[in-house]
């Protein structure tokens, strides 16, 4: 039977053993780097949906809106891009955000035999998968244009385009 309150239920816990380079993050930028990797890990079950991701870090909740981030904070904040409009980060006080509480104790083993190993001499990558777009000036804008109208280059490329 459906209950008509709704009800906040976990799906999955996931975790892993973070590597000697991931032990020197901040406590901001660990958090920040453990919800990345839990959505590179959960994409497919993610891409598409409105969700929201639950912290108890307020770094967290700026990542998206960062000014002047680090270059770890940087990668990160292009890497999230990709939910931007789908993902709402919310700040949940610690003391209340009790349901996640055991995973940073029990995390498996970095073997090959689980889901989430990776090699410890592999660097972690986040491909950029979003893009940011912004207004720019008319003028700029038609500059752009002109340019590509007298590259040589553009012009193959759209006859060879347009060809099929």
């Amino acid at each position: 039977m459906i209950d008509e309150k709704p009800t906040e239920g976990l799906i999955c816990y996931i975790s892993r053993q973070i590597k000697p380079t991931e032990a020197r993050y901040g406590a901001s930028q660990m958090e920040c780097f453990c919800l990345l990797w839990g959505l590179e890990k959960l994409h497919y079950y993610l891409d598409g949906s409105i969700f929201e991701g639950i912290t108890d870090c307020n770094a967290v909740k700026s990542l998206l809106n960062m000014n002047t981030p680090d270059r770890h904070m940087l990668r990160w904040k292009i890497a999230i891009q990709e939910y931007r409009g789908n993902i709402t980060i919310v700040h949940r006080a610690g003391n209340i955000h009790k349901n996640s509480v055991g995973l940073g104790r029990w995390a498996l083993a970095n073997t090959p035999d689980i889901p989430a190993y990776v090699p410890l001499e592999a660097e972690p990558q986040v491909s950029i998968e979003g893009i940011i777009i912004t207004d720019i000036g008319t003028e700029l804008f038609e500059e752009v244009r002109k340019s590509y109208k007298q590259e040589k280059n553009c012009h193959i490329l759209k006859y060879l385009l347009d060809k099929d």
